[in-house]
């Protein structure tokens, strides 16, 4: 019900996912990255477990194909899972288990990989990567959004996506970009990309915001001096 990537910037270090499902609210329960450490995703059949203990793995040292055998050595059930990883420095790894619903299948590349199932088509994960490597000069949150509309033109789901988001993390603690919609009936994709472009202007002045108020710029709102 879901295809997904994860993705590592080569020139900022920055890290993300993106995720898009027939499922409501997908990106809560799938979509997982933690700053200088790497990113996640954990779907089909989802266990909202795997992606913070794939991302504790790789804190501990371990690299993104190490992390991932661990934890499928370890998971329970871990045959109905779907999983992705990237680390901090772009190694990839992905795991289809073999109750996976569907047509499924993975990608991975270095600083990307990308999986999906009960997809229409099974180039749906190629896809996806070949957008994320061929928008390398803009901003991370633009390549996620790219990658998830070049899965849906490749096919995407066998049926419709309702939910879909972006998790981006950078040099602070938490995400400096983490959209979602929960539910949308038409394009989920097409009202996240909206809210990208929304966001990608004021999401530094957030971060100024918590680090140097004193430095950060006026929010622009009646009242607001």
């Amino acid at each position: 019900m879901t295809f997904s990537l994860v993705g590592r910037c080569e020139q900022t270090g920055m890290l993300g996912t993106c995720v898009t499902s027939s499922s409501p609210a997908v990106a809560a329960r799938c979509a997982w990255a933690r700053a200088g450490v790497g990113a996640a995703c954990t779907q089909n059949i989802t266990d909202p477990r795997l992606g913070p203990g794939l991302l504790d793995l790789l804190a501990v040292g371990h690299d993104a194909q190490q992390a991932l055998d661990e934890v499928v050595a370890t998971a329970e059930h871990v045959a109905h899972r779907q999983l992705t990883l990237v680390d901090a420095t772009g190694r990839t790894a992905v795991f289809s288990g073999e109750h996976v619903l569907g047509r499924h299948a993975t990608r991975a590349e270095r600083d990307c990989a990308a999986a999906g199932n009960l997809l229409a088509d099974d180039a749906v994960p190629v896809a996806m990567v070949e957008a994320f490597r061929g928008t390398a000069d803009v901003q991370l949150g633009e390549r996620l959004v790219a990658a998830l509309r070049a899965g849906r033109d490749a096919g995407g789901e066998e049926g419709p996506v309702r939910s879909a988001g972006i998790v981006v993390v950078d040099a602070v603690a938490w995400p400096v970009t983490d959209l979602r919609v929960d539910w949308d009936e038409d394009d989920p994709i097409e009202r996240l990309a909206f809210l990208w472009e929304m966001w990608r202007h004021q999401a530094d002045d957030y971060v100024t915001r918590a680090l140097d108020p004193r430095a950060a710029p006026s929010f622009g709102v009646p009242g607001d001096a």
